[in-house]
């Protein structure tokens, strides 16, 4: 199974201020809901708390700490760690994992993940939340498309 981390960060690797995507972009969300359509998507509570909702035609993983912490939808599940999770992923033998984030698991999940898609801003933000560094001797840049208003970039885990 791969692990792919998918997620939209400003110029300056912002991807949140106060719990929430400090911008809008129609064209990004179109982008993401496309390459994870139909496949499970992984978060943190955190994360999940600003969705409202579980996201259509994906499974929803939801990683919390708290043993108490539930949601009843059939499109959720919840794990109280990255192993479990993962585990259950591949018992259900799932061809991709994306993750999703916030910054904790991103953090956590960049050193397991194969890929990751990155959609940077052409613009830099004020932030609280950032991602991680992309260490070059660890990663490689496959391919970039530049979509106007952000620049996909698509890495592979050396």
């Amino acid at each position: 199974m791969k692990k792919n981390i998918i997620a939209a960060v400003s110029s300056n690797y912002v991807i949140g201020k106060d719990g929430e995507i400090p911008w809008k972009s129609e064209r990004e969300l179109f982008h993401f809901k496309n390459s994870t359509m139909g496949l499970p998507i992984l978060m943190g509570r955190k994360t999940w708390e600003t969705l409202k909702n579980p996201l259509k035609n994906r499974l929803n993983i939801i990683l919390s700490r708290n043993p108490d912490f539930s949601f009843f939808h059939p499109n959720v599940v919840i794990f109280n760690s990255i192993s479990d999770a993962i585990n259950y992923c591949e018992k259900e033998n799932f061809e991709k994992l994306f993750i999703i984030g916030g910054e904790e698991i991103f953090n956590q999940m960049i050193t397991l993940a194969d890929e990751i898609i990155l959609s940077v801003m052409n613009f830099e933000i004020d932030g609280d939340q950032f991602f991680p560094k992309i260490e070059t001797n660890k990663w490689k840049l496959l391919s970039e498309s530049d979509e106007g208003e952000f620049l996909i970039k698509h890495f592979e885990k050396i």
